[in-house]
């Protein structure tokens, strides 16, 4: 029986899987991921999961025949590496990936993809409705999407195709991004951003909120909890937070029809009535084409790992029938 392994490479935490042939996980490593001294120490620790993973599973991890990696980006797939990660440290500047995990593993069959390709990729191998044409979104600290369109995954000749939270949903950039671009949807609708954006919307317009807006601690979890209790204004933030949303995924949708969107993130995984369903009801009215099902992922916080690991197993594709 073959042996596989899938890495979740994380601005907070590393994961390592080891499964078999049929995708099963019989083995998890996780540990936090080091924020320096340099891209280096990134490497070893996931070196490290991989290894501990792989003793847990009782094999050697030479034994194992492709890994899979879903990582944080920007990604130099040329050289297998992540080059000036944006959410890590100015002094972790290069991590190298796919040519330590090789030499460890004693294969040539390592696959980089960012996370959301990751995604995607896990959404098609597991999921019960799994279409050529597909998306993973995740909407958490960042945005981004995996995109399959006609059975093939796109990556783009960088592998930093799908950063979608990157395109401009707002002409007249009400909002910074942390990329330094005014306008981006990731600016408005991350979970790193909505609490700046019911802020900024509130210096505006003034009104009555119980929101704790000057707290050191107010987070785009205040805007939700205190949107449940009723708060008029949390709830306008979050009615904005939709009309980009769907301006966004409309976007998406008219770009590479899909016949299917999973969503996944920790903004989505934690409110999903006041993220999936207000977009549902309103896609139609934006939509040229048809208008996909929108779903929330079937894979959780696991939707990454399992992506990599079924890129491990299918060569890339996350093609059920690539199975090797």
């Amino acid at each position: 029986m073959a042996t596989y392994a899938g890495v979740d490479l994380g601005a907070t935490n590393i994961r390592a899987v080891v499964g078999d042939d049929s995708g099963t996980v019989v083995a998890s490593r996780r540990t936090g991921t080091p924020q320096g001294p340099n891209g280096i120490a990134v490497t070893e620790a996931v070196l490290d999961a991989l290894r501990g993973a792989a003793e847990e599973a009782g094999v050697d991890p030479t034994r194992i025949a492709a890994v899979g990696i879903g990582s944080i980006g920007p990604l130099d797939l040329a050289e297998g590496a992540i080059d000036n990660p944006a959410n890590l440290p100015d002094t972790i500047d290069r991590i190298p990936l796919t040519g330590p995990i090789g030499e460890l593993v004693d294969s040539d069959d390592i696959y980089l993809h960012n996370d959301t390709t990751a995604g995607v990729i896990g959404e098609r191998f597991y999921s019960e409705r799994n279409p050529d044409d597909m998306v993973y979104l995740t909407i958490s600290s960042g945005i981004g999407a995996g995109v399959c369109v006609d059975g093939s995954v796109i990556q783009g000749w960088d592998g930093n195709a799908g950063e979608v939270g990157h395109m401009t949903v707002d002409p007249n950039g009400f909002m910074t991004c942390g990329c330094g671009v005014d306008g981006h949807w990731e600016a408005y609708c991350s979970g790193n951003n909505i609490f700046r954006y019911a802020r900024r919307l509130h210096d505006e317009d003034p009104v009555d909120t119980s929101m704790p807006l000057e707290s050191a601690d107010f987070s785009s979890a205040d805007v939700f909890a205190h949107a449940a209790e009723g708060d008029a204004f949390a709830e306008h933030v979050l009615d904005q937070v939709t009309r980009w949303n769907v301006i966004a995924i409309a976007n998406i949708v008219d770009a590479y029809a899909p016949l299917v969107i999973y969503v996944g993130g920790a903004v989505t995984l934690n409110n999903p009535e006041r993220t999936l369903d207000p977009i549902r009801e309103r896609l139609d009215d934006v939509v040229f084409g048809n208008v996909p099902d929108v779903q929330l992922t079937t894979l959780g916080d696991d939707v990454v790992v399992k992506g990599a690991l079924a890129s491990a197993m299918t060569g890339g594709t996350g093609d059920r029938s690539r199975v090797r």
